[in-house]
C-alpha cells in the first residue's frame, strides 16, 4: 500500500536472505498503475492492507498482474475465494470447526437480539465479510442504531464474543511452502479485544501445543493445496477447543521477527517454490 505510516510490518527481513539466494527484490505499490509486471518474475502479496476500500481495483490489479510474465503469489483465484469472509461457510463443510457465525445483510434491532438468541450469547462482534486489520468490526452488548449505516447494503457476520480473546489470546500459525514455520500469540490491549498491533494489540511468539498444531493443520488440509504462505489464525471456544477465526491467505502479517529463522525459511520457500514450478 502507498502509506505505511499507521502500520508494522517486518517483510523486509526477508529481502537480505532472498538476495543470499539470488533474488532481486523490489518493494511496489499496488496502486502503482506505472508498474511494469513483465519486468518480474514473481509478485508476492504483502502489505496491501487497503485493499478492502477498493476490492474491484485490487482484483482488477491482481488480474493485470496474472496476465504479465510475473507469477502472482499466492495465486488470484485464492485471492478471490479469501476475500470474502464466506469462504469460512466452506471451512466448515470440510469439517473445519469456526467460530459459529450468522450471516446476514440487514442490521435492525428485532434481528440483533435474534441473533443473541440464536447464539447464546450477551455479546456480539458484528464485521463485514469483505474487511482487513480489523476496519468497521463491532463489540455489541447492545443495539447500536448508529450502525445501520455502516452495514447499509454490505453483507455482514455475527459472531458470539469468545472471552478466551481476552483472556488468552489469538493465536496465528504460519506456514510457508506447506510445511509449519512458527506461531505467534496476539493479545489486546486492556479494555479492547482487537488484537492487531495498530490497535494496541501484544505479540509474543510461542511454540504450539499439539492440540493447536492439529487444529491449524486440519485447516491447512481443508484448503486442498500447498501455498507460497498461509496464515491460521485460532481462537479457543468456550469448551476449550481450538476453532478457526480466519484463513489470511491474501496479505496476511507474517510476523517474521518474532523467529530468528523465520526470514530464512520464507526465502528458502520462495526460492523451492520458483525452482520446482510449484
Amino acid at each position: 500500500m502507498d502509506d505505511m505510516a499507521n502500520y508494522v510490518a517486518d517483510d523486509e527481513l526477508a529481502i537480505e536472505p532472498l538476495r543470499e539466494l539470488g533474488w532481486e527484490v523490489s518493494t511496489v505499490s499496488w496502486s502503482d498503475r506505472a508498474a511494469d509486471w513483465n519486468e518480474y518474475d514473481l509478485a508476492v502479496l504483502r502489505t496491501t492492507w487497503d485493499y478492502q476500500e477498493r476490492p474491484d481495483e485490487f482484483l482488477q490489479t491482481l488480474k493485470v498482474i496474472d496476465h504479465s510474465r510475473a507469477r502472482l503469489e499466492n495465486p488470484l483465484d485464492i485471492v478471490k475465494w479469501n476475500l470474502d469472509k464466506r469462504y469460512l461457510r466452506e471451512m466448515e463443510t470440510n469439517g473445519v470447526p469456526i467460530v459459529p457465525t450468522i450471516w446476514d445483510v440487514d442490521y435492525d434491532e428485532r434481528s440483533f437480539y435474534r441473533w443473541k438468541a440464536d447464539l447464546g450469547s450477551e455479546e456480539l462482534i458484528v464485521k463485514p465479510t469483505v474487511s482487513a486489520t480489523a476496519m468497521h468490526t463491532y463489540r455489541l452488548a447492545e443495539y447500536d442504531t448508529e450502525l445501520k449505516v455502516v452495514f447499509a447494503g454490505c453483507p455482514f457476520m455475527v459472531q458470539p464474543f469468545l472471552p478466551s480473546i481476552v483472556q488468552t489470546g489469538e493465536y496465528s500459525v504460519f506456514y510457508f511452502s506447506g510445511d509449519y514455520s512458527h506461531t505467534i500469540l496476539k493479545s489486546p490491549k486492556p479494555d479492547d479485544f482487537r488484537v492487531q498491533e495498530e490497535h494496541g494489540g501484544t505479540i509474543i511468539g510461542v511454540e504450539p501445543s499439539s492440540e493447536l498444531l492439529a487444529a491449524a493443520n486440519r485447516a491447512m488440509w481443508a484448503i486442498g493445496r500447498r501455498l507460497l504462505y498461509a496464515r491460521v489464525d485460532l481462537v479457543l471456544d468456550p469448551e476449550e477447543k481450538f476453532v478457526l477465526m480466519e484463513l489470511e491467505l491474501i496479505e496476511p502479517a507474517l510476523y517474521l521477527r518474532m523467529d530468528v529463522g523465520a526470514p530464512a525459511r520464507f526465502a528458502a520457500a520462495v526460492d523451492k517454490w520458483m525452482s520446482r514450478g510449484q
